[in-house]
């Protein structure tokens, strides 16, 4: 299925955090908070501004991004869960 976000939405697949800490302990899937790490699929066109110009956007797809714990709506596209964000959710680009 191909999507694309609606003017600054961006479109994050979330990356899976380690199942197991540093010193060896497993992670059960009821203490796991949901991930705020993720890579960006696809982004909007750009922010319209009051002067009616688009402004582009400044991550990509492909783009590794940290972003609130609270942002965005989940969503589920093929079986696959996403997160629709706006730019502004974004907090960093990593890498």
């Amino acid at each position: 299925m191909k999507i694309r976000p609606l003017h600054d939405r961006v479109l994050v697949e979330r990356i899976d955090e380690e199942e197991t800490t540093a010193g060896g302990i497993i992670i059960p899937d009821t203490a796991k908070e949901k991930p705020q790490e993720g890579r960006v699929v696809a982004v909007g066109k750009g922010r319209v501004t009051e002067d009616g110009s688009v402004t582009k956007l400044d991550v990509k797809a492909g783009d590794r991004v940290l972003f609130g714990k609270y942002g965005g709506a989940d969503v589920t596209l093929d079986g696959n869960d996403y997160l629709i964000l706006r730019e502004d959710d974004i907090l960093a680009i990593v890498g």
